[in-house]
C-alpha cells in the first residue's frame, strides 16, 4: 500500500499511472473537489489535513510500504510532516517535484524568495497589482499594499466561500475579487489584465503545469512587471520529475 499525497492535476495523473502498474494506493487531499477529481478515477481518497502525529499514526496502521508526497511545490508543511512522520515509521519518502520552468533575464522580471519581499517590492513599483498566489498568504500583500492610494490590489484566486470571507476581513472590494478556477489560456491571462489595468503582477514559480508559464509570459510580453516568487528551498532526498521514474523507485521498494 502507498501513501500519497495529492492535490494537483500532475498529482491526479500520477496517481492513476501509480493505479495502472497495479499498486494500491491511499490519496490523501485537502479540498472536496481535488477528492472528487481522484474519485471519478476510481481511486481511495481520504480529505482533510494531517499533522505530523496524524500522518505518521496513519502510516503506522494502514499497512503503508511507501509514502509518494506530489503535493504542490509551495506546500511546505506538508512536506516536512510527511518527511518526518516517514522517517519517524521507517517508511521510504519520495518526492515527485514539478520541473521549474526557466525564464532567463528578462528586465521585467523580478525573482524574490519570499512573501514578505514580493510585497515590498510591488509596494515601490505601485500600480494595479494582480496577485495570483492564492489566500493562505493574503494578508502579507493586504497589510502593505491595502490602504496605499497609488496602488489597486487585485486578488485572483479559487471560487470559494472562505476565500471571499478571508478578501472580505482584508478590506478587499469585491471589484478587484476574480473568483475563477484555472488553468488559464494566454487569452484568458490578457484578457484578464487588460480589464484590470495590470501594471504589476505576482506569482509563484510552480511549475509548467500550473499554467505559470502561460500566466509569467503573457503578462512579459504585455509589458507587465512580474514578481516571481522562487520556490522553498528544501532537501528531500529521492526527489524525482518524472512519472516513469517514480513508477520505477516504487517497484524497486515494493517487491523487496
Amino acid at each position: 500500500m502507498i501513501f500519497m499525497l495529492c492535490g494537483t492535476s500532475d498529482a491526479r495523473d500520477l496517481a492513476i499511472s501509480i493505479k495502472a502498474c497495479g499498486f494500491e494506493t491511499l490519496c490523501s487531499v485537502v479540498s472536496d473537489s481535488a477528492a472528487k477529481s481522484l474519485q471519478d478515477e476510481g481511486l481511495p481518497v481520504r480529505v482533510g489535513r494531517l499533522t505530523e502525529g496524524e500522518m505518521k499514526a496513519l502510516l503506522q496502521n494502514g499497512g503503508f510500504r511507501a509514502v509518494v508526497d506530489a503535493s504542490h511545490p509551495f506546500a511546505e508543511e506538508a512536506h516536512r510532516n510527511a518527511m518526518q512522520a516517514a522517517r519517524g515509521t521507517g517508511i521510504p519518502y519520495i518526492r515527485f517535484e514539478r520541473a521549474s520552468v526557466i525564464y532567463g533575464n528578462h528586465s521585467r522580471l523580478t525573482v524574490v524568495s519570499g512573501y514578505e519581499e514580493a510585497a515590498l517590492e510591488a509596494k515601490r513599483r505601485k500600480g494595479s497589482v494582480m496577485l495570483t498566489t492564492g489566500s493562505k498568504t493574503l494578508h502579507i500583500f493586504a497589510k502593505h499594499l491595502i490602504g496605499d492610494a497609488d496602488i489597486r490590489l487585485v486578488a485572483r484566486m479559487l471560487p470559494r466561500r472562505d476565500n471571499m470571507e478571508k478578501c472580505e476581513e482584508l478590506g478587499i472590494e469585491q471589484k478587484n475579487i476574480i473568483a475563477m478556477q484555472g488553468p488559464f489560456t494566454r487569452e484568458m491571462n490578457e484578457a484578464l489584465y487588460r480589464q484590470y489595468g495590470t501594471t504589476v503582477m505576482v506569482s509563484k514559480e510552480s511549475g509548467k503545469t500550473g499554467a505559470v508559464d502561460e500566466k509569467v509570459e503573457t503578462a512579459l510580453n504585455m509589458g507587465i512587471d512580474v514578481i516571481l516568487i522562487s520556490r522553498p528551498e528544501i532537501e528531500f532526498g529521492t526527489v524525482f520529475s518524472a512519472y516513469e521514474d517514480i513508477l520505477k523507485e516504487l517497484g524497486k521498494i515494493l517487491v523487496q
